[in-house]
């Protein structure tokens, strides 16, 4: 071996870092993803449930009904910000996740306070996402207890007796997943991130790879037209998509026993909505990134806030209202709505409209957006 030069060994390391500083997409992706990855985690992973939307049955519409409305709202936990007159408004908003806790309190309530009895309020709770709903219980049973104590300790301690052992007590109902599975939650999750992350990335990738070994330049010379081209490209993954969604769908119901409970061809249906804004993202990748490297660090950067700020893990209402309106720019986020509405609410377009819309929105845009996008690198 020869003696180690200095000469040699500044000149390989200058040539490196001028290759680098030329690559400006992976030197941004390299200063900005632990940042991006630092807030996300910092902001996002919170595992504090708090200001649950809660729909409100005010029976009593008494001094104490309204002592106990503002209890709750107090304890930050909950946000009774919903008011109907019956069940079937409760179940309304249930369904459409408008809310995730309901509070119902009896006419009698306040005959009940004012008596010193042990009056009753029943909660109903959206148990599909099992972390809110344990966190839903515990805070209605808490506040209930404190406010009612509270309350019948100041107004028997003026009549000299002794406040009795519960004075609300709180009937509990968990909806849609009573026995609070995991499971039960994770696995409509699962499918709508699998088919996020396996087409973007296989989309995005066949594009580049066709940079790479240059027979894109091979294509672009021949009679095929940009849209014969696109299409073309594009359709094996819609049937790779919906065997995927086939295969998860068939595993999730028989091996872990999560059968949807709503319309199976309107899941498919608004999953080939889903499975065109997700091609539309992989080609807008495709047309950005130079190698496939590049075009794995940009899937990369949808891939993780998509966990963090869709609601796939983490409530969306526990997050910073920055990080909810991130959340929705993401269409995983308005697909989760829909696949978790049909497999454990067995709701219809009838409360999946909104979602539905604006993921139509987000397809045609996308689309037409990398459309446009693909055909210009191709001119």
């Amino acid at each position: 071996m020869g003696q180690f030069s200095w000469t040699r060994f500044l000149a390989i390391l200058r040539k490196e870092f001028q290759q680098i500083i030329r690559d400006r997409p992976s030197v941004g992706l390299a200063i900005g993803m632990p940042v991006m990855m630092l807030m996300l985690f910092g902001y996002a992973v919170n595992t504090d449930v708090d200001h649950l939307p809660t729909v409100v049955w005010d029976q009593s519409m008494s001094q104490d009904s309204r002592d106990m409305i503002s209890a709750l709202r107090n304890s930050t936990y909950l946000d009774p910000d919903y008011f109907v007159r019956g069940y079937d408004e409760v179940g309304r908003f249930l369904d459409s996740a408008k809310a995730r806790v309901a509070v119902i309190i009896p006419p009698d309530y306040g005959k009940q306070v004012q008596g010193n009895g042990n009056a009753t309020i029943q909660v109903l709770v959206d148990g599909s996402d099992p972390t809110s709903a344990r966190a839903a219980m515990s805070a209605v049973q808490t506040v209930g207890f404190n406010a009612g104590w509270a309350l019948q300790s100041q107004r028997l301690t003026e009549q000299g007796g002794a406040p009795p052992s519960l004075p609300v007590q709180v009937e509990t109902r968990v909806w849609y997943n009573p026995d609070m599975k995991s499971t039960v939650f994770n696995i409509p999750g699962l499918i709508g991130l699998i088919l996020q992350n396996v087409i973007a990335m296989l989309t995005s990738f066949s594009m580049v790879r066709e940079k790479e070994r240059g027979t894109m330049e091979q294509l672009v010379v021949t009679p095929v037209r940009p849209a014969e081209l696109m299409l073309g490209k594009l359709l094996p993954f819609v049937f790779i998509g919906f065997v995927s969604l086939t295969m998860v769908l068939l595993i999730g119901m028989y091996w872990f026993q999560v059968p949807p409970k709503g319309s199976v061809p309107l899941l498919f249906l608004l999953s080939t909505l889903f499975l065109i804004t997700i091609l539309a993202i992989g080609l807008l990748i495709s047309t950005v990134a130079r190698t496939q490297l590049q075009a794995m660090q940009m899937t990369v950067l949808l891939i993780l806030p998509s966990i963090l700020l869709s609601g796939f893990v983490f409530p969306r209402e526990t997050m910073p209202a920055l990080l909810q309106g991130l959340g929705g720019l993401l269409p995983l986020t308005y697909f989760l709505v829909i696949v978790r509405g049909i497999f454990l609410k067995g709701v219809g377009l009838d409360f999946l409209w909104q979602q539905t819309m604006i993921l139509s929105v987000f397809a045609i845009g996308l689309f037409v957006l990398a459309a446009k996008k693909f055909r210009k690198n191709l001119d």
